[in-house]
């Protein structure tokens, strides 16, 4: 069966007339009589009583106008949602991030769904190091990364900058200092994030190579449960500023500079 029979079809239906419906579909008669044997033939049924004038329906007939009318329906929602897509009205983009870097996409994704507010933004929680990976195939639209992973087959577009900074609640002995020195980190109690990362592995080798070690005494997973850690007093972290701007506005946890680190992070 084709479209263009379905419709002539319908037509003749809804007219009662083989004359109305060639008229409404701007063909022949003979053409929409063709149309009619056509699905006839197609189905092996009669379609229409021809011992009637007014092209009655027979019982085959009303069973397959009840689906061509959804079949029509269903092929007008395709068009529409195709250009709709198109439009950038409708749709899907699959965003790859770390924890850390959610921070700038709320923003991002704010304004973006204020310009096409039927958009779905799937943001996704993978590793740094996953997210070049998954733009290769095909698995993610865009990547938010914190480092460079050297890949001529990437573009990338700078969305601001970050340092890691250290945390400490705000009734600790360091919370009146503005910098963080060298020996103060590595006499503190840290709080670290046990998912490996660039900035992990770049702090960790910075105070091996000064021949001292940090204090890790709690290792987790989530950012939001390193920042209660710390505001809880069970030690002190060293993150990206963004992740705990809330918490510093807020005077939850004071930010420390750590100039000996020199860790500004380009998003």
């Amino acid at each position: 069966m084709e479209l263009d029979e379905l419709k002539v079809f319908l037509a003749v239906a809804d007219s009662r007339s083989f004359t109305k419906a060639a008229a409404i579909t701007y063909r022949t008669q003979s053409a929409v009589s063709q149309a009619i044997r056509r699905l006839e033939e197609d189905l092996g049924e009669r379609l229409f009583d021809r011992s009637v004038k007014d092209g009655q329906l027979t019982e085959a007939g009303v069973v397959l106008a009840e689906y061509a009318r959804q079949v029509l329906v269903l092929v007008d929602r395709a068009a529409v949602a195709v250009r709709d897509l198109r439009d950038l009205k409708r749709g899907r983009v699959r965003v790859g991030s770390n924890e850390a870097s959610m921070h700038v996409l709320v923003p991002i994704i704010a304004r973006l769904h204020d310009q096409h507010p039927r958009v779905l933004i799937d943001v996704q929680r993978m590793s740094s190091r996953q997210i070049s990976t998954s733009l290769a195939d095909g698995s993610i639209d865009f990547g938010v990364l914190t480092f460079d992973p050297k890949q001529t087959d990437l573009r990338f577009v700078s969305l601001g900058r970050d340092e890691l900074v250290l945390l400490v609640p705000p009734d600790h002995p360091l919370a009146k200092r503005r910098v963080a020195a060298e020996r103060d980190i590595a006499e503190l109690p840290i709080v670290a994030h046990n998912d490996p990362s660039p900035a992990r592995s770049r702090v960790l080798s910075y105070f091996e190579g000064r021949q001292e070690s940090l204090d890790i005494r709690l290792s987790m997973s989530s950012l939001d449960a390193i920042k209660h850690a710390v505001e809880s007093g069970l030690g002190v972290a060293i993150l990206p500023r963004r992740c705990a701007a809330g918490e510093i506005s807020a005077g939850r946890l004071v930010a420390l500079e750590l100039p000996h680190l020199a860790m500004r992070r380009e998003l």
